[in-house]
Formats: C-alpha cells, sequence, structure tokens
C-alpha cells in the first residue's frame, strides 16, 4: 500500500456497528477479494473487496474474517484468518503479513493462520443458529467472475442445510452509506489529489496534446501523493468523444476549439474521489460553448442545494431534470411546446442529460446504496449535471463530490475551480 497506515479504530468501530445489527446466536463469514487473471501466468493488480476492507483493513489475498459474538468458546468471537508465508513467497512476493501487523492494521485480536480456518468454522457452526453470508448483491456489479464468498455459501448450505441463512449485504449496505468521521478525512483526501490532478492538467492542456498525454499527468500526480491510482478509468474525451459517456480509449489529439471533458478520482486508502470538470482546450471558450458551460452550472448549483437529509436520491433526481428541461430550453435545443408533445416515457431532455445527477460515494466510485433512503448527515455524494450536444460536438459535465450534514451540503472539492473565468486564468497564466 502507498497511502499513510489507517487508525485500526475506523475498522473496530465498524465491526462494532455490524455484529450490533446481527442477530442472536449468529455466526458471520467474509472473504477477502480475489486475484483476476490477465494472461498466462499474469493477474491484473490486487484490489481487495470493499467489505471485507471496511470490517479489516486487511489488504492481503485469501483472507477471512469470522464473527461470532454470542460463541460460548472465546476464541471464536472475532477471528481473522491469513495465508502464512514461507521462503519461497517471501522470495518471490515479499513477506505476508504477521499475526502481529494484522493485530495492529484490523484491530482484531484473534489471528489464526488459514490452515487453522476448517476446524474453527466447523466448531462455530456446532454453536451458531444463524449464518450471515456475505453474497455480492451491488446490482451494477459484473457477473460471471470467480467469487469466494459465493462459492463458501453454496458450499456451507450444502453441508449445514439446517441453519438459518441471512444476507450480511442488507446491513453491510446501511452501514456504508453513512461515512464516519475518519471515513469522511479518506474521502476528502482522495478528492485532494483528485483536484491536484485536474488544476495540474488545467495547466498543461493546449492544441496538439494527446488525451492519453493528459492521462499520463493525471496518474503523475495521483502516485506522487501517494494515491493507490485511478478509482475508476479516466475519462480524457476532447471534441466529439465527450458526448460518449463513458469514452476512455483517450487516444485522440486535443484539437484547437475543442472542450475537454475530464472525469477522473483517486483512489486513497481504497477511498475514492470521483470529479470532473470540462474546459477550452486553447484555454478560451467560445460563446456557444460558454452558455452550455453556464446552463451545467446553473443545474449543478441548484442540485447541491438540494442535497440535504430529508430527501432522497429518486425524488432528488426528479427535481434536478425539471431544473434541466427549463435549461435545455434557454439553450434552444427543444420548445415549450415539443415539452407538451413529448413521450412522457422518453422525455426529451434524456437526450442531452441521459445519465443520474448524483450517486453514493465510498470503498467504491459507486458505492454501496439505497435510492429510496431518505439522505442522512455523513453521506456522501457525487453532483454531476451533464449536458450532450451530440449534433454540436459539445460535451459539458461538472462534478463536485459533497458530504450531506445537518446544516447544508458542505462541497468536498471546493476550492477547485468552477466558473469559466477561473478556468481561462489558470489555463492562461
Amino acid at each position: 500500500m502507498k497511502y499513510d497506515p489507517v487508525d485500526n479504530a475506523l475498522f473496530c468501530l465498524n465491526r462494532d456497528n455490524f455484529r450490533k445489527m446481527m442477530k442472536p446466536d449468529a455466526v458471520a463469514f467474509f472473504h477477502a477479494g480475489e486475484p483476476l487473471p490477465r494472461s498466462g501466468d499474469q493477474a491484473y493488480p490486487f484490489r481487495q473487496n470493499s467489505d471485507f476492507f471496511y470490517l479489516s483493513g486487511i489488504e492481503q489475498q485469501k483472507s477471512i474474517l469470522m464473527l461470532f459474538p454470542d460463541s460460548p468458546n472465546p476464541e471464536l468471537r472475532e477471528v481473522l484468518f491469513l495465508q502464512s508465508g514461507n521462503e519461497h513467497s517471501s522470495l518471490w512476493e515479499g513477506d505476508r503479513l504477521s499475526k502481529q501487523l494484522a493485530n495492529d492494521i484490523s484491530g482484531v485480536e484473534t489471528i489464526c493462520w488459514l490452515t487453522d480456518f476448517e476446524a474453527m468454522y466447523k466448531e462455530a457452526m456446532v454453536y451458531a443458529q444463524n449464518v450471515y453470508l456475505n453474497i455480492p448483491e451491488n446490482p451494477r456489479a459484473m457477473k460471471g467472475y470467480y467469487n469466494r464468498d459465493l462459492e463458501f455459501a453454496r458450499d456451507l448450505k450444502n453441508q449445514y442445510p439446517a441453519h438459518k441463512y441471512l444476507r450480511a449485504n442488507p446491513s453491510l449496505t446501511r452501514l456504508r452509506m453513512v461515512k464516519s468521521v475518519p471515513e469522511q478525512e479518506l474521502i476528502k483526501m482522495a478528492v485532494d489529489i483528485t483536484g491536484k490532478a485536474i488544476q495540474r492538467v488545467m495547466k498543461f492542456v493546449k492544441p496538439g496534446v494527446g488525451e492519453y498525454e493528459v492521462e499520463a499527468e493525471i496518474i503523475h500526480e495521483y502516485i506522487r501523493n501517494r494515491a493507490g491510482g485511478h478509482a475508476f478509468h479516466s475519462v480524457v474525451a476532447s471534441g466529439q468523444n465527450a458526448c460518449v459517456l463513458h469514452y476512455n480509449a483517450n487516444n485522440r489529439i486535443c484539437k484547437d476549439g475543442d472542450l475537454l471533458l475530464i472525469d477522473t478520482g483517486a483512489e486513497y486508502a481504497n477511498y475514492a474521489g470521483d470529479i470532473s470538470r470540462t474546459i477550452p482546450v486553447n484555454g478560451r471558450f467560445s460563446r456557444r460553448q460558454k452558455k452550455v458551460y453556464d446552463a451545467c452550472l446553473r443545474v449543478m448549483k441548484f442540485a447541491r442545494e438540494l442535497l440535504v437529509p430529508g430527501s432522497n436520491l429518486a425524488d432528488y433526481h426528479k427535481e434536478v431534470m425539471q431544473f434541466m428541461e427549463k435549461e435545455l430550453m434557454g439553450l434552444g435545443l427543444f420548445s415549450p411546446v415539443d415539452v407538451k408533445n413529448q413521450d412522457p416515457e422518453n422525455p426529451l431532455v434524456k437526450k442531452y442529460f441521459p445519465h443520474g445527477t448524483s450517486h453514493y460515494l465510498g470503498l467504491d466510485v459507486h458505492d454501496e446504496g439505497n435510492r429510496y433512503v431518505n439522505f442522512q448527515p455523513g453521506m456522501v455524494l457525487t453532483c454531476e449535471p451533464g449536458i450532450y450536444i451530440r449534433e454540436e460536438g459539445i460535451g459539458v459535465r461538472i462534478e463536485n463530490n459533497l458530504l450531506i450534514t445537518e446544516n447544508g451540503p458542505v462541497d468536498l472539492s471546493f476550492d477547485l475551480p468552477l466558473e469559466t473565468e477561473e478556468i481561462e486564468e489558470i489555463m492562461n497564466s
């Protein structure tokens, strides 16, 4: 890991909060993530399962956490199982976690090697009546890849069919939606690093620069600030490419007169930032570009003031869409008559603003959440309206990250320029 050590009080608190939501006589199992094969004997860089990290802070693969608060055997109440190291693994991969270091990171007192897991989970199953399984349930999750939690759940239910099995995901989702102060600080660090990268890009971009060069500037700033890298593949989209929402080829040359849309986020201690800015390649917005940008900015400013306790994501987005509709009419993209005659199932606004305004942010860039649960203090969301006019080759997205508090939203990316004049000043300084 590149980031500074995280106080294990965060992970102890997270486990305590989960235990409070468990039924009596219940045991819960959580597995680390799996490395994904790239080719031959190569794997993609390992990234820990977010739920496992949330509860343990452990980055090492092939690890298991068992929670059994009501166990009559104290040694089974909270156990972290790790793969032990040996001379061969130390030579090729470096040292694996020692028991003491795992305790320092996680705060878990009972650390055992993975070879002890079978005997200890079988003893736990004798005393447990209820079993929490961490089945992957995120509707955005890609299907078809190996998942150790899912395989373990199938094996356990075949072996112990008479136990009552429960879902860990609903409780974890409720917990992860509201960020504790230490989590807020980690997200703020990711957002700050993301902002530094975007400001670096503003000073770098000019006609003739490749989108790939801009991407290189971003990752340079991330790594030099101890981020793990991208929280997601950066969008660096110039000209017509800015109208492709998840464009990531990043291989075009930025031309004079183009807008450049950047959507990127650093990952720090597994927590994500997610910021978008749209800038003029030549350092000056054209009259039309400025008009579209300012319309999008007004929507963004309107939307972020709605991120207050009591609303919810579904109702919030409807309200933002109504405001966006008026702005799009002001840009001459359709008329009030067109709106009156539109198909309610396919409103005209979606042609130019086809995505949601906000999503939850945390250990995942599209973090665990429920769009029908009312906003609460401690939630962190993006605010990212966009206007995409394909026929004009203009794509604008503006995105900041906001913390919901009792006193209104706090913009975590408040110091990153938003106004066209500010952007032009930086680009021409």
